[in-house]
C-alpha cells in the first residue's frame, strides 16, 4: 500500500532522514519507535507532503506521491493525525470534526461518519458545541483522530497519540487504534511509548538519527535485546 523508498530529507543543512525506507502494507499496523529527534515525525510529515525529501520516492497504492501538494494527498485517503493533537481551539468540537470532512462531497456516507465517530467517542457527542481549546488533554486527542476519521481515511499516519496522557487513557486510545484498524484502515503509528506500540503492531521499524537500524514482526523486536535496552526499559 506504501512504499518510502530511499528518502532523504534536510532542514536546511540538517540531514534529517538518510535514505530511509519502509514499507506498510495494507491492513496492517506498522510503529516506527525510536528516542526524541530519530526523525519519527520528519518521517510522517514527509509522507503526508508537508515535507519535501530531496531524493527518493513515496509511492502509495501504486501512484507516486512524492511531489503531490498535501491536500491531495488528503483526498487519495492518506490522513495525518498531528503530534500535540492540533485541534482548532477556537471552534466548536462539532466545526472540528466537520474540517475533517472539507473534501468530501457525500453528504449521507458524512452523516453515518458522524454518528460512528460519536460513538466510538461518546464525550465528543456530549460536548459537540464546546469550543476544542477547552477540552481536556485525552479529549483534544480523541477529537484528533475523530477529525481524521471523517475523512474517510485508507491510511491513518498517527504521531505520538498517547503523548502526555494517563496511563488509562493511553490504554484506551490504543484499543480505539486497535479497533479502527479492525473496521478496515491500514495504520502507521509513531510512538515513544514502545511497549504499547509494540503489543497492537504487525511490523515495526526503529530509527535512530534518521536512519532506519533496525525491522521485523513487532512480536521480533519486542524480543530484541538491542530494543528491550534501548526502549522497552529491560
Amino acid at each position: 500500500m506504501l512504499e518510502v523508498k530511499e528518502i532523504d530529507v534536510y532542514y536546511g543543512a540538517i540531514h534529517a532522514l538518510k535514505k530511509l525506507s519502509i514499507s506498510v502494507e495494507q491492513g496492517s499496523i506498522v510503529t516506527l519507535i525510536g528516542a526524541n529527534g530519530a526523525g519519527k515525525t520528519t518521517t510522517l510529515k514527509t509522507i503526508s507532503g508537508l515535507l519535501r525529501p530531496r531524493s527518493g520516492s513515496i509511492i502509495y497504492n501504486n501512484q507516486d506521491i512524492t511531489h503531490v501538494p498535501p491536500e491531495k494527498i488528503v483526498g487519495l485517503g492518506v490522513c495525518h493525525v498531528p503530534e500535540g493533537r492540533r485541534v482548532f481551539p477556537s471552534m466548536t468540537v462539532m466545526e472540528n470534526l466537520e474540517m475533517g470532512a472539507y473534501l468530501r462531497k457525500d453528504k449521507k456516507q458524512i452523516a453515518k461518519d458522524l454518528e460512528t465517530v460519536f460513538t466510538r467517542f461518546p464525550r465528543l457527542k456530549e460536548r459537540q458545541k464546546q469550543l476544542a481549546g477547552t477540552l481536556s488533554g485525552g479529549e483534544q486527542q480523541m477529537l484528533a483522530i475523530g477529525r481524521a476519521l471523517m475523512a474517510s481515511p485508507q491510511l491513518l499516519l498517527m504521531d505520538e497519540p498517547s503523548m502526555g496522557l494517563a496511563p488509562l487513557l493511553v490504554k484506551e486510545i490504543f484499543e480505539i487504534i486497535k479497533d479502527i484498524n479492525k473496521r478496515g484502515t491500514t495504520i502507521l503509528l509513531v510512538e515513544q511509548n514502545a511497549n504499547m506500540a509494540l503489543s497492537i503492531a504487525d511490523k515495526a521499524y526503529v530509527i535512530e538519527t534518521g536512519e532506519i537500524v533496525l525491522q521485523g514482526t513487532a512480536q521480533e523486536l519486542m524480543n530484541s535485546e538491542q530494543v528491550k535496552k534501548a526502549y522497552l526499559g529491560g
